[in-house]
């Protein structure tokens, strides 16, 4: 393999949760070790999630892990992830799944530019942008 482009998410004690979610929406499989499993013996920080790692069947990989205390967090403010491509069902299944339970910002629909667009900040702050290029053919 050469080298790859993954979003790497950050969270404040609801990694699980989210990674979780995201293994909902987009299927595949998950690995995940906390901070107790590498020694930590503060008690807040045992069952937090020190990294997980997201494969998809689609070849997407997201990563993620719990910002220890100490450390800044700012939901939603430095990353948005995009989700792009001409398959229309898969994405506005993505879509769904994510906008549903959090705020959509830019509704799903037709733009100037000819593709589908929306975006939208699922329940765990992350940004997200949907972009469907019309099939060719």
């Amino acid at each position: 393999m050469g080298s790859r482009l993954n979003p790497y998410l950050s969270f404040r004690g609801d990694a699980r949760a989210a990674m979780d979610f995201y293994r909902e929406v987009f299927g595949g499989t998950m690995t995940a070790t906390t901070f107790g499993q590498f020694g930590s013996e503060d008690p807040e920080l045992a069952d937090q999630i020190m990294h997980a790692q997201l494969e998809t069947p689609a070849g997407y990989t997201l990563m993620g892990s719990d910002t220890p205390p100490g450390m800044a967090h700012t939901p939603g403010s430095t990353i948005t992830v995009s989700l792009s491509g001409d398959d229309a069902e898969q994405l506005r299944g993505y879509w769904k799944s994510l906008s549903g339970s959090g705020t959509v910002t830019v509704e799903l629909e037709k733009q100037m530019w000819g593709d589908e667009f929306g975006s939208c900040v699922d329940r765990f702050g992350i940004s997200w942008m949907v972009d469907i290029v019309p099939a060719q053919g």
